[in-house]
């Protein structure tokens, strides 16, 4: 996958490495950030601080993040990255799987990067994001939504990608605010809020196919199919 550009993502480098050393220090410097990030916290995610702890002098970091805020920012869009690559690997699944549950594989899979990706646990709960990267993490959610709508696409679960994209959108609002409460509740995630978080979602997506059935049928004025369609929790769904 192609990481997101400074664009999409909101980091605010204060210019862009281009050979391979100083893409490697950058690199190490967010490595080290993340660790203060772990550690510490979002309040000591100073210039000063993350320097020392990459073992760079300040001003070496200074051309690249000039500040907390481009820390911060930076950090985030590696993890935005991240769970879009994850995303992407589903879709191109789509295509030759067919998962017994995709809403539970696929909160199962994001609900295990929360378990495993501490600073973004840290990041998401520390009060410190900035309006830039609140104004990605709005961008990021729009590109997880189209992630899930193609995904949905390539199962045969849905057919109409307007409607779809909006739908997918509000599933990914929703499910992102249950995954968080889930993870402030508990570190390891609420695994009984993560079940109300499926339940609610296949719902929500079997009615939308539903719907999508429905406006077909009054489209062409054809009767229901006679066979089988596969809802959003992968098992057939007989027609009525």
């Amino acid at each position: 996958m192609t990481e997101p550009t400074a664009e999409e993502t909101g980091v605010a480098l204060r210019r862009t490495p281009q050979q391979a050393r100083s893409k490697a220090r950058l690199a190490r410097v967010l490595t080290a950030a993340e660790r203060v990030l772990i550690a510490e916290g979002v309040p000591a995610l100073t210039t000063t601080r993350v320097a020392a702890a990459a073992g760079v002098s300040v001003g070496s970091l200074y051309q690249y993040l000039p500040d907390r805020d481009a820390i911060i920012d930076a950090l985030a869009a590696t993890y935005f990255s991240r769970l879009e690559a994850v995303m992407e690997e589903f879709v191109r699944g789509a295509a030759t799987e067919r998962w017994s549950d995709p809403v539970g594989v696929l909160i199962d899979a994001y609900a295990g990067l929360y378990r495993t990706e501490q600073g973004f646990r840290a990041l998401w709960f520390g009060s410190g994001l900035t309006d830039r990267t609140r104004a990605a993490d709005r961008e990021h959610k729009i590109r997880m939504a189209d992630g899930v709508r193609r995904l949905l696409l390539g199962l045969g679960i849905a057919g109409d990608p307007e409607g779809l994209g909006r739908a997918c959108h509000a599933a990914v609002l929703a499910a992102d605010a249950l995954a968080q409460e889930a993870f402030r509740r508990d570190s390891e995630g609420d695994t009984a809020l993560l079940d109300e978080a499926k339940v609610m979602l296949r719902g929500y997506l079997t009615a939308l196919a539903g719907r999508q059935e429905q406006r077909d049928g009054d489209a062409t004025g054809a009767a229901p199919p006679d066979g089988p369609v596969p809802d959003p929790a992968g098992h057939p769904k007989s027609p009525q």
